[in-house]
C-alpha cells in the first residue's frame, strides 16, 4: 500500500474516532440533563405517567453515561445504576428492577431526600447506610460490563417512569436469607427473587 494511502486511512480513522467521542459526550450530557429534570419531577410529584418522548432518556444516551463504570457518583443515572448493580448484580432482571423501584419510591416520598444520589447515600455520615454497598469500604467501580449495561437500562426506564413497580410501593428491602429486627416494624409487600420488600404501616418513613 502506498504511503499516501496509509496516511489517508490513518487520518480517516482518527477523525472517525474523534467524531464518535464527541457524539458519546453529547449523548452523556443529554442523558444527565434529562435525568436531573426527571428526578426533580419524581421528587415533586410521584405520578406514574411516563415521561414525554422529548424528555425521556434514550437507550443510547443512557449507555453513554459512565461507560467505564468508574465515574464519581454525582448524577442521577450513575447513582441509580450503580445501586442497582451492587445490590442485585448476578440476580434476575426482576430483582434489579425491584431495587430501582425502591429508590424511586423513596425519591417520591416526603420522608426521604429529594435526589437519587442523596437517597442512595443516605446515612453515610453516620455509617448507617440505607444501601449497604455504599458503606462497605470497598471500591464502587463496576467489575462486569454486561450486568452494568443492564443496570443502566433499568435506571433509564425507572427515571422515565417506564418501569412498573414490582414492589407494591415498598420503601425497604432485605435479602431473604437474613431476618433483620427492623423488618418487624413494617408491612411485607412482596417477595421478589432473593429479596423481601416492605412499607410502613402508616405510610411514613422512619
Amino acid at each position: 500500500m502506498r504511503p499516501d494511502w496509509i496516511a489517508s486511512c490513518l487520518a480517516l480513522t482518527l477523525l472517525a474516532g474523534s467524531v464518535f467521542a464527541t457524539d458519546q459526550k453529547q449523548k452523556q450530557e443529554s442523558a444527565e440533563n434529562k435525568a436531573e429534570v426527571l428526578e426533580h419531577k419524581a421528587a415533586e410529584n410521584n405520578s406514574p405517567a411516563p415521561a414525554p418522548k422529548a424528555e425521556a432518556i434514550t437507550p443510547s444516551e443512557v449507555q453513554a453515561v459512565d461507560p467505564a463504570g468508574a465515574a464519581p457518583l454525582d448524577d442521577a443515572i450513575t447513582c441509580l445504576a450503580r445501586s442497582i448493580y451492587w445490590e442485585a448484580k448476578g440476580k434476575d432482571a426482576a430483582d434489579m428492577e425491584a431495587v430501582a423501584n425502591v429508590v424511586m419510591n423513596r425519591l417520591g416520598h416526603e420522608g426521604f431526600p429529594d435526589t437519587v444520589c442523596k437517597v442512595v447515600k443516605q446515612g453515610s455520615e453516620t455509617k448507617s447506610c440505607q444501601f449497604s454497598w455504599w458503606c462497605d469500604g470497598k471500591s464502587d467501580s463496576v467489575q462486569e460490563e454486561v450486568p452494568y449495561a443492564m443496570a443502566k437500562e433499568i435506571a433509564r426506564k425507572a427515571l422515565n417512569k417506564e418501569l412498573p413497580d414490582r414492589t407494591q410501593g415498598a420503601l425497604y428491602f432485605h435479602d431473604r436469607t437474613v431476618r433483620p429486627d427492623w423488618a418487624k416494624e413494617y408491612i411485607k409487600t412482596v417477595d421478589i427473587g432473593l429479596f423481601r420488600f416492605y412499607k410502613p404501616h402508616d405510610g411514613s418513613a422512619r
